[in-house]
């Protein structure tokens, strides 16, 4: 391991170790701090976050576009202070920091028995509406993770999670897809954070007027397994709750190849994630970059779009 690695997971390791045991107050002021220093520092992830504002908010006028990347930045801090203290919170803090609306959609899905795909975007703190879903619903769930390095730091994200009462898979390996579509065959939920994939399976969409890709994944497990497919958006508001809204699901379209069929429900979710991104752009935690122009050859990371 070279020391940036070491470098990195101490710091999550010490997030994990230190943070989850300061007073609220406390660590609510540290991420805003920090926060603040970050969008000062104006690095490559906060232009990027920029960037992608730009194109959700795209009459915004420069001012507005700082204001929004700050509120972002601010967000994307609530989401790790929180995601670091979340390991101590009781149930019954759990409980009641999350409130989410359409909830029926999900229950009326498993009630069915051929399972749901409950996909959503880098949205406020997707671990928490997780840890909610365990602990409120009592329902257990199926997700995956990306093969972080260095390994170890993989392993505290997966340890975490699975603390919180997820099942893990890696995304790598080529098996996760195989697992997920048996849990869902069993009549199980697989919830998939699925607002950006840059690799070749990637489905190209529609996303804000420009062509973005997205993860095949939660249509073509929807479309083997016959599971309900639901887009889920969740925001903050100025309280210390989360808010959240589960959509109707995705229909699957009567005619097409299963290519095709996939490719239009991606579409789909690709619409209900803009809603809810649109509603509450300073809680979408994208800083990288996701649109197809952004990674033309030749751009620069400083470019305005």
């Amino acid at each position: 391991m070279n020391l940036r690695d070491r470098l990195t997971d101490g710091l999550y390791g010490l997030g994990w170790s230190t943070v989850k045991k300061l007073p609220e107050p406390v660590a609510v002021q540290l991420g805003r701090t920090i926060a603040d220093l970050a969008f000062r520092q104006d690095g490559r992830g906060v232009r990027q976050l920029a960037r992608n504002y730009a194109r959700v908010v795209p009459d915004a006028t420069p001012e507005r576009l700082a204001e929004l990347t700050r509120a972002g930045m601010r967000s994307y801090l609530r989401y790790w202070m929180e995601s670091f203290r979340l390991p101590a919170w009781s149930a019954e803090r759990i409980k009641a920091g999350f409130e989410p609306k359409g909830l029926h959609h999900l229950t009326d899905g498993l009630e069915a028995g051929k399972g749901v795909v409950l996909a959503l975007p880098h949205l406020a703190n997707w671990d928490l509406a997780g840890a909610w879903v365990t602990t409120a619903l009592g329902i257990p769930f199926t997700t995956v993770a990306e093969r972080l390095k260095p390994e170890t730091l993989y392993d505290r994200f997966v340890a975490y999670r699975e603390g919180l009462g997820m099942e893990v898979l890696p995304h790598s390996g080529g098996s996760a897809f195989g697992t997920l579509a048996r849990r869902l065959r069993d009549g199980g939920l697989v919830c998939l954070v699925a607002d950006r994939d840059l690799s070749a399976s990637g489905l190209e969409v529609e996303f804000f007027g420009e062509a973005a890709r997205m993860p095949a994944g939660p249509a073509l497990l929807a479309l083997q397994t016959g599971a309900r497919l639901l887009p889920a958006t969740l925001w903050y508001d100025d309280s210390p709750v989360m808010r959240g809204c589960v959509h109707p699901p995705i229909e699957v379209p009567a005619t097409g190849t299963r290519a095709e069929k996939a490719s239009v429900m991606t579409q789909a979710l690709a619409d209900a994630f803009a809603t809810g991104i649109a509603e509450h752009p300073e809680d979408w935690h994208m800083l990288q970059r996701l649109w197809l122009a952004d990674l033309e050859p030749g751009r620069r990371d400083g470019e305005r779009t």
